[in-house]
């Protein structure tokens, strides 16, 4: 794991927007499409914002989230609206979206056909994800009803998952999947979530903290 610590949270997510475009176009350098995998919630905000107006061959950009509440586009909640409110815009418009998530009642009705798209755009070229102060990254959660599947090395690429204390069932990429990027970048803001970071590693214990199963090849990003 390396850890790059920063002396703000504005000049991290420029700093990181900047990596991530770089990564991408070195990418997109030695293969036809390169894939970039992000997280929902409000903290990649900012990178998406100067992320989305720089100058990439976006055409051959799938961009996918790293997991997806089971809502509607409509919904407050939804990940892919944040994904098309502040990504998918400007320059970035021309990038095609990989979707985590259908018109159905639960995610099982329509996983199938969710993660034949998924399958297709792998490996991921980069990924950034957050973590939660419980240790939780993508909906890898502890606690979570198939957790010790999704972190099997034979988890299929996407999977359904359930937890105590999110109000919705979740679809989320697997650890084998997370573990096969070729660049890792790990965002966390504030003494709560560098205190879990701290935890996580020393715990090494993936059921416990599901974001220990992507430390060892990491970049973590930290801002107060």
């Amino acid at each position: 794991m390396k850890l790059v610590e920063y002396p703000d949270r504005d000049l991290m997510m420029m700093a990181l927007a900047d990596r991530i475009a770089s990564e991408l176009a070195a990418a997109l350098r030695v293969a036809d499409h390169a894939t970039l995998a992000v997280p929902g919630g409000t903290t990649p905000g900012p990178v998406f914002d100067t992320l989305c107006a720089v100058d990439l061959v976006w055409q051959r950009v799938r961009v996918m989230l790293t997991d997806e509440r089971w809502v509607p586009e409509s919904s407050a909640r939804s990940n892919t609206r944040l994904l098309r409110e502040r990504l998918l815009v400007d320059k970035a418009a021309a990038a095609t979206l990989v979707p985590l998530y259908a018109d159905a009642p639960v995610p099982e009705d329509r996983l199938a056909e969710l993660a034949e798209g998924v399958e297709a755009a792998l490996p991921i070229s980069v990924l950034v994800l957050g973590m939660g102060a419980d240790m939780h990254t993508a909906s890898l959660f502890p606690g979570a009803d198939r957790l010790p599947e999704a972190l099997s090395d034979s988890a299929p690429a996407l999977m359904a998952m359930r937890a105590p204390g999110a109000p919705e069932p979740r679809v989320t990429l697997t650890a084998p999947v997370l573990r096969g990027a070729l660049h890792v970048h790990l965002v966390i803001t504030g003494a709560e979530k560098r205190a879990a970071l701290n935890q996580a590693e020393k715990l090494n214990d993936p059921l416990k903290a599901p974001v220990a199963t992507i430390l060892k090849d990491a970049t973590v990003h930290w801002a107060e």
